[in-house]
């Protein structure tokens, strides 16, 4: 066998018994992932691990899928040519976003006695669809009603899903920015009026009576502003002492 080791480099053409040897040595188990080839290929693998991401990718697979759904058009055995292309383009765009339809078409009284007028009918939808679709249940009548089951074909089908994947992806990339642009997005702080009230004042302006002390000693207290009437009580009583004696 072709021998592949755990870190995906090929080690050669090795018998089942040095591949196994080697498996048991590195604590790894010895997977056969292509059987059908000369030799046959095996890897030097974590099979639990494994398992687990085979199931974790055929989940994504199946999530992005398209689940095809099934429309019913309703038909009557009068329904006219230009209603009946209505409502094969109707089936168009259902069979485009690959969901599979179905036409009914209903016999009432008298109507029952001719039901190749319905099968008629059905035939030429199918041939309109012809493109597109594909006829999964051929005219079938249950009871009164004439039924015929086409779904998209294959190239139809894979472009539906394709768009779907797209769809899914451009939303995620738009769930992504919008994230992002959340988080980056300014705070606004909320500032009281009063505090900033109170940066206006300076301590420097205002002692602790709230007056100005540059105004109070320029105006209050000028020595030029004072004149020589303006004597205290102990230069008067020097004066009158000199006179006595």
């Amino acid at each position: 066998m072709r021998l592949i080791d755990e870190n995906g480099t090929q080690v050669g053409i090795v018998s089942v018994r040095e591949a196994i040897m080697m498996a048991e040595e590195r604590g790894f188990d010895l997977v056969e992932v292509a059987p059908n080839a000369v030799p046959p290929v095996c890897r030097l693998l974590d099979y639990g691990k494994f398992r687990y991401e085979q199931s974790k990718k055929e989940r994504e697979a199946r999530k992005n899928q398209k689940q095809s759904e099934l429309k019913q058009i309703r038909l009557m055995p009068k329904t006219d040519d230009h209603d009946l292309a209505t409502k094969a383009n109707q089936a168009k765009k259902f069979l485009l976003a690959g969901d599979k339809v179905k036409f009914n078409v209903r016999f009432r009284g008298r109507e029952m006695a001719h039901p190749e007028i319905g099968r008629k009918m059905l035939e030429a939808v199918a041939e309109q669809l012809r493109d597109i679709a594909v006829v999964e249940q051929k005219p079938l009548m249950e009871g009164r009603v004439l039924s015929l089951l086409v779904a998209p074909n294959a190239k139809v089908l894979k472009a539906a899903q394709q768009a779907q994947k797209a769809k899914i992806a451009q939303s995620k990339a738009h769930t992504k920015t919008d994230e992002l642009g959340q988080s980056e997005a300014p705070v606004e702080v909320e500032v009281d009026d009063e505090l900033l009230e109170g940066e206006d004042l300076d301590d420097g302006d205002l002692d602790d009576e709230g007056f100005d002390d540059d105004e109070f000693d320029e105006e209050d207290f000028d020595d030029d502003d004072l004149d020589d009437d303006d004597l205290d009580e102990d230069d008067e009583d020097e004066e009158e002492e000199d006179r006595r004696s």
